[in-house]
Formats: structure tokens, C-alpha cells, sequence
């Protein structure tokens, strides 16, 4: 990475860490872009540059984080058993979880503040999830079957994150969040009771 690039990750990193502390004090509606580029010492020019939308703020950071899930799984050995490349996919976000606590903790309460914000985040997880059955479809050979197996996994691996990331929330972010993962796929891997039975099939007319 060049000197340009890590000074715009810097500049880049600034104007969020800014933008964060201003909408947990004043509120995301409350708070505005001139607001963020004069804490940032930016011009607004420069802020738009970089985050084109104030939801943008907060969205970019969940992107990257997912983004890089997403690499790690794409990254593990072809012939890996999928349970432990998903694993090193979901301990990804767990890291950077681990990592950045605070804007993590952030995320989820601006997200319950602020409907934009929320709006744009389902849409990410839903984008997040297409690309991961993308790869586990390829992973398995691709077909119908298998496109169709790869997006019940890819809703499994989103569910197991969003539910590990809401009970660490829900408990102020104390706990390990990969003992939470562990103790969500530990459920899983027992057994969960499916609530909905198989279609049964349409009764004869004769």
C-alpha cells in the first residue's frame, strides 16, 4: 500500500471515528455533515468524497467487515470441508467484533435509531448473502440442487452472526462473542426443531 493510500485510510478512518462520536451524543438525525466535517477538520467537500450519504457512515464499516468475511471464506482451500471454511468466515466478523467493540455496539443502536440506517443494512445482508452462495454454490459443483443448498447454508451462516451479534449486544458487549458463535453452532449442531413440516402432497380429485 502506497503513501496516498494509507493517508486516505487515515482521513478516511478520521471522518467515521468523528461522525460515530457525534451521532451517539447529539443522535444520527440530529446530527449533520457539517457538523462531522468541521469535528473531521475536512471540508464537506472532502467528507462526500469519501462517504457520499450520511448513512454511508455507519453502512461502509458493516460492508467492510462483511466484505472481509466474505474474502476469507473465497480464500480457504477448495477441497476444506465447507463447515470449517464457513467457520473461518464467521470467526472473521467475530475478530473484527473482538476488534472494534465500540463501533460495533455503535452500529446496532444507531441502526435502532435511525430507519434509513436499518433499511440499508438489511439490503447489505441480503447482498452479503447472495455472494456467499455464490461461493458455496461453486464450492459444490453449482446445479440447480446445489444453488438451492447454497442459499439455505449462506441464510444459516447470516442467521448465526446476526444472532451471536444481537445476544452479545442485548448483554452490553461483556461476553467473548466467540463463545456466543460456538454456543449458537453447538444448538444447531444438536438439533433444532424445524417448525415447518414439508408441503404435503395435493389430494387426489378422483
Amino acid at each position: 500500500m502506497g503513501l496516498r493510500e494509507i493517508k486516505m485510510g487515515r482521513t478516511r478512518r478520521q471522518i467515521a471515528d468523528h461522525a460515530f462520536a457525534l451521532f451517539m451524543t447529539q443522535g444520527f438525525e440530529s446530527t449533520t455533515i457539517e457538523q462531522i466535517a468541521t469535528a473531521a477538520e475536512v471540508g464537506t467537500r472532502t467528507l462526500y468524497r469519501y462517504y457520499p450519504t450520511k448513512e454511508s457512515l455507519i453502512v461502509d464499516f458493516v460492508e467492510s467487515s462483511l466484505g472481509a468475511a466474505a474474502a476469507e471464506l473465497r480464500k480457504q482451500p477448495d477441497d476444506l470441508a465447507l463447515p470449517h471454511a464457513l467457520y473461518a468466515m464467521i470467526e472473521t466478523v467475530m475478530r473484527v467484533t473482538r476488534e472494534d467493540a465500540d463501533r460495533v455496539l455503535a452500529v446496532y443502536r444507531l441502526a435502532e435509531q435511525a430507519p434509513s440506517v436499518k433499511a440499508r443494512l438489511a439490503e447489505q445482508a441480503l447482498r452479503w448473502r447472495i455472494e456467499v452462495a455464490g461461493e458455496v454454490s461453486r464450492r459444490t459443483g453449482g446445479g440447480a440442487q446445489a444453488d438451492l443448498v447454497a442459499a439455505l447454508v449462506a441464510a444459516n451462516a447470516m442467521n448465526i452472526i446476526d444472532i451471536t451479534m444481537r445476544t452479545w449486544v442485548m448483554g452490553g458487549g461483556v461476553r467473548n462473542p466467540d463463545s456466543i458463535a460456538e454456543e449458537v453452532l453447538r444448538v444447531m449442531h444438536d438439533g433444532v426443531p424445524m417448525p415447518i413440516a414439508p408441503v404435503p402432497a395435493a389430494p387426489s380429485m378422483n
